[in-house]
């Protein structure tokens, strides 16, 4: 056994299999990575569910397209690909699979050995573990975009998490605070305690107070939940502040239907993050891990061999940081 395939959708504990298959080639400016470590992001768990019903066609309408999960891995260059000069055969590389994960063509990252275009990857130094390199690639990405690139964050900005306690989350806050933000963490009660802990100002619990309804209000809201209606959220904003909705809503069946609608209405004020694994953003997330201004919180791990097990556990909603899944090779 060296992938974990997924044969329908439902349940991950029965859609989500062990398998054999061929290792896959790198084509030109690719390399092929032998993987020890790779994460359970959002869209991994939404395609295995095939929910948002939304967004079924995206993954394939009668079944997944793309049969191998995951897209974030950390591990070592196992060959090259034409025309690679910049790496060479044994370097610990953290990355992304790049390109559209549902894709036929999607190589997957749930496996022993995956393929990834070369600019889709950085270095790992000696000091970041496996673990942890491979939950940076999506969740440390994405919390550096929003800071710095969608609503760039600055001295004495106020700064609102929704979802504080998850994967993308817990590398926000310490990143917020660093850039020098008042943050806010909204989780649930018993992720209080480990929110204040990563540097957050204030933490509002969740289950006794709905965040829209507080009389304060932020220049920058991050929502990784979007459980709140659209309106609600959009009051909580300052003057000139930003609201960047990051998931897909909890309606099985619409999704993110209505922010994508606010969208068209709301201007400057709703802003999106374009995950963009580059090099660049990579080492920056890197650099941020090794100075201590973020920091990255897991779940659990799980062996290649239970994969389906970690898919579920992100699906559950109650993950502590990031879900990772170590193989084996």
């Amino acid at each position: 056994m060296n992938t974990i395939v997924q044969t329908d959708f439902g349940d991950p504990t029965q859609v989500l299999v062990p398998a054999d298959l061929p290792l896959p080639e790198p084509g030109p400016g690719q390399v092929r990575v032998r993987v020890f470590a790779a994460t359970v992001n959002t869209p991994d768990w939404l395609c295995t569910l095939g929910q948002p019903y939304l967004l079924r066609p995206m993954y394939g309408l009668f079944g997944p397209r793309a049969p191998v999960r995951g897209t974030d891995f950390a591990g070592e260059v196992d060959a090259l690909g034409l025309g690679v000069t910049d790496l060479a055969v044994g370097d610990a590389v953290l990355g992304s699979t790049g390109g559209f994960p549902f894709a036929r063509s999607a190589p997957g990252a749930f496996r022993t050995h995956t393929v990834a275009p070369v600019d889709r990857l950085a270095r790992k130094p000696p000091g970041l573990d496996w673990d942890h390199a491979a939950a940076a690639v999506m969740s440390g990405v994405v919390a550096l975009q929003a800071l710095r690139d969608v609503a760039p964050v600055t001295p004495g900005r106020r700064v609102l998490i929704v979802g504080a306690s998850g994967a993308i989350g817990t590398f926000a806050v310490p990143l917020a605070k660093s850039m020098g933000a008042h943050v806010t963490g909204v989780c649930s009660a018993g992720n209080v305690d480990m929110v204040r802990g990563l540097g957050a100002d204030a933490v509002i619990d969740r289950g006794a107070t709905d965040w829209t309804t507080v009389d304060e209000g932020w220049d920058v809201i991050l929502d990784n939940v979007m459980a709140a209606p659209v309106a609600a959220a959009r009051r909580r904003l300052r003057a000139g502040g930003v609201l960047i909705p990051n998931s897909v809503g909890p309606h099985p069946w619409w999704g993110p239907l209505p922010w994508l609608l606010a969208k068209a209405t709301a201007g400057d004020a709703l802003r999106s993050v374009d995950h963009a694994p580059t090099r660049a953003n990579l080492d920056a997330v890197v650099a941020a891990l090794g100075d201590g201004r973020t920091r990255c919180v897991m779940d659990g791990v799980w062996p290649l061999t239970r994969a389906a097990e970690a898919v579920a556990r992100k699906a559950s909603h109650r993950g502590r940081g990031s879900v990772g899944v170590r193989i084996d090779a």
